[in-house]
């Protein structure tokens, strides 16, 4: 039977094999990098580090993705398979990873299935996070029921607007709140282990972007209304400005530190108490990971 890819909300109904779709992706799995990183929220990278790993190709197509070199026309990455994906974890594990965190993995998410059970099957023990954009189908996610233990979502944009001129992803809100709320109750209110690192639960996250300072509110407003203490919120400051826009010009900038303070008093005002954020210079371009188009020796 042909296999025809409606993964995402993009619903191309593609046949991998033979067409791609909006992401680009094919029926391989393709990956830019695999390694322990220390740069997540402290509950996830800890002192040992996340093992991540960064799947090439991505169905959002931000067009300020810091990790464009991986998700955008002609992605860097190696094709792997299932069997060598599973093997990566366990190397991960191996390095005293504490976890396995998945980055932009929706389009592979049969295959990484698979691979997961796969590598359980050899020893992995580790709590599996899945690292996404959350332009996700509910579908998709459920797909993922016992297989992802920590989900660790972005929430982009509150009006549709943004949606569509940044993500060219009308109804972004929609599909990542419903995407959200399904990711919530698979896996129930954070649980910590002794050391602090994070065993279960959810972490939304929220990029400040320059000039958006009002819509970032609406979202951290969504959040604590939606869910209270049910979840972690990630508020970060981050954007760091690799490309230049002529179209956007608020994106040629780094986000104001007074915005910024401006967001975090608003998310104190409201009552959020369970969240993370960030300090220093975050926005430097030395923060994005190396990628490459031979991970695996």
């Amino acid at each position: 039977m042909t296999w025809k890819c409606n993964l995402c909300p993009r619903k191309c109904n593609v046949d991998r094999e033979k067409q791609l779709g909006v992401c680009g992706a094919s029926t391989t799995i393709k990956i830019a990098r695999a390694a322990l990183h220390f740069w997540e929220e402290p509950c996830i990278s800890g002192e040992k580090g996340s093992g991540t790993i960064f799947f090439s190709h991505c169905s959002l197509q931000c067009v300020f993705c810091q990790n464009y070199r991986l998700s955008h026309d002609h992605p860097l990455g190696e094709e792997i398979t299932i069997s060598q994906f599973a093997d990566i974890c366990l190397d991960l594990q191996e390095q005293g990873a504490n976890n396995i965190n998945l980055v932009t993995p929706t389009h592979y998410v049969p295959w990484i299935v698979e691979g997961i059970k796969l590598a359980k099957k050899r020893g992995l023990h580790l709590p599996i996070v899945y690292n996404t954009s959350a332009y996700e189908s509910v579908e998709t996610i459920r797909m993922l029921d016992g297989i992802v233990d920590i989900y660790l979502p972005d929430l982009k944009y509150f009006d549709v607007q943004y949606g569509i001129l940044y993500s060219h992803a009308p109804n972004y809100f929609f599909y990542a709140t419903e995407a959200i709320k399904e990711m919530v109750k698979q896996v129930g209110e954070p649980i910590l282990n002794e050391q602090g690192i994070l065993q279960r639960g959810v972490i939304v996250r929220h990029l400040c972007l320059p000039g958006l300072k009002e819509d970032s509110k609406k979202v951290l407003h969504y959040l604590y209304t939606t869910y209270h203490n049910q979840i972690y919120i990630s508020i970060m400051n981050q954007y760091t400005p690799i490309r230049h826009f002529k179209r956007f010009s608020n994106l040629n900038q780094t986000l104001l530190e007074d915005d910024y303070d401006e967001i975090i008093d608003y998310a104190l005002d409201i009552g959020i108490t369970q969240a993370y954020q960030q300090e220093g210079e975050t926005q430097l371009e030395s923060f994005i990971p190396e990628f490459k188009n031979k991970v695996t020796e």
